[in-house]
């Protein structure tokens, strides 16, 4: 039950993700809706990380199964691919090598501005658990 509601939380996260890219006139797929909704969502605590956690866990596990289908698509439509493939792998590359490369500076300001613990308060909250509540990540 509890995989049940969560990933009926998730599908109601996606609708609405549909129902943005009907109601706005934007050329943005769906998904990013959602997935902008979602994250909206966990950020403003309307949404509990363990409310979708392990729905979420169980989808990540079995990402690589959904490419399957395009995959076989593509070698299905070769015989129109194979003209322009030399054009089609050199945008793979690029596109890969600018995600990867946009993905590290952005994982590197994150962690270079991630609030580090006050260590004081950290000892004095392991010595005193119950006497103190002022502790944050």
């Amino acid at each position: 039950m509890k995989y049940f509601s969560q990933f009926a939380i998730i599908l109601f996260v996606s609708v609405l993700g549909e129902l943005c890219a009907m109601a706005l006139p934007l050329p943005i797929p769906a998904c990013i809706y959602g997935m902008v909704l979602m994250f909206m969502a966990l950020c403003f605590k309307i949404i509990k990380l363990e409310q979708v956690d392990d729905a979420g866990k169980f989808m990540i596990e079995v990402l690589p199964v959904m490419f399957t289908p395009p995959a076989v698509g593509l070698i299905a439509l070769w015989d129109v691919i194979s003209p322009i493939w030399p054009q089609l792998l050199v945008i793979i590359v690029i596109t890969t090598a600018v995600v990867m490369v946009v993905t590290g500076h952005v994982a590197q300001f994150m962690l270079r501005h991630e609030q580090k613990p006050d260590v004081h308060k950290l000892w004095q909250h392991i010595r005193h658990p119950n006497s103190f509540h002022g502790l944050s990540h």
